[in-house]
């Protein structure tokens, strides 16, 4: 899962979204997440959120007009961040992209996605014109910032991920796409905790440590509530080696820059057996 040992100066983060689809249970709340392919180049067979980077036509006002529930001018300030117009309003449209893509859920439409247009977007037909010949509009109005991850330094591959959290429409069911994921599940942020733990699953630590913030949540409208009362925090980890144990180092930690925590939990998340684990710095 990591791709460490690159050379020279660190690869510039590609803008990427990532979302949370919630849907209320008994007692609590569920999210979906998707198995990664094995032969993914990038987290290989882990569960994770659907998403992806954003590409240059998300940026396009075309598509932006296929949206509904968001003004272009706010995009950015509900992501709290000092960005250009179009680039705020890409990464609402990635998200809304990635999560058809990856998991056959068009927010805003009621009753099931046409299958066939799915087919078309992961055969790399422009959103924008499908969304037009369908006579659709995706709603982004529904998306709320919950966290920003960017990679660390010595990954190869480096994303700025803005995790959204969204409500899962009624009558819509997520399904892997089978060809960058190839399982797909709703589970609750401690049954997926407990999974990773029994190495039933394996959580990388932005998808892990998201679920452990997540599980403290009594049901999806505080998690909801929750990210639209405050700015998403920004956590760009740290990699280090502890003795032989590969260590993500979070900010509020010693060895990381920014002395304030960024989000609860250890400041440490080490790759020990085979699995990612949440540590305090004395562990």
């Amino acid at each position: 899962m990591l791709e460490l040992g690159r050379e020279g100066e660190a690869a510039e983060p590609r803008d990427a979204a990532t979302v949370l689809l919630l849907r209320d249970a008994d007692d609590g709340f569920e999210v979906y997440l998707v198995r990664r392919h094995q032969k993914s180049g990038f987290m290989g067979g882990a569960h994770v959120f659907p998403g992806g980077t954003v590409d240059a036509a998300d940026a396009s006002i075309d598509v932006w007009r296929r949206t509904s529930g968001l003004e272009s001018a706010d995009a950015r300030l509900r992501l709290g961040e000092e960005l250009a117009e179009d680039r705020a309003r890409a990464l609402f449209v990635a998200a809304a992209r990635e999560t058809f893509e990856e998991a056959g859920v068009l927010l805003g439409l009621e009753g099931a996605a046409p299958s066939a247009l799915r087919e078309r977007a992961n055969a790399g037909e422009s959103f924008e014109s499908l969304l037009a010949e369908s006579g659709l509009n995706v709603a982004v109005g529904g998306l709320w910032p919950y966290a920003r991850w960017i990679t660390p330094e010595v990954e190869r591959r480096r994303y700025d991920a803005r995790f959204f959290l969204v409500r899962a429409p009624s009558g819509q069911r997520p399904a892997p796409d089978l060809f960058e994921t190839t399982a797909g599940a709703w589970m609750r942020p401690r049954v997926a905790l407990d999974a990773a733990a029994k190495g039933e699953i394996l959580l990388p630590p932005p998808t892990l440590r998201t679920l452990e913030n997540l599980s403290e949540e009594p049901d999806a409208q505080a998690a909801l509530d929750r990210a639209q009362g405050r700015r998403p925090p920004l956590i760009a980890p740290r990699f280090l080696w502890v003795g032989q144990v590969p260590t993500i180092v979070l900010p509020g930690d010693p060895e990381h820059s920014v002395v304030e925590t960024a989000v609860p939990g250890g400041t440490r998340i080490s790759l020990i057996d085979g699995r990612w684990v949440s540590q305090d710095v004395d562990s």
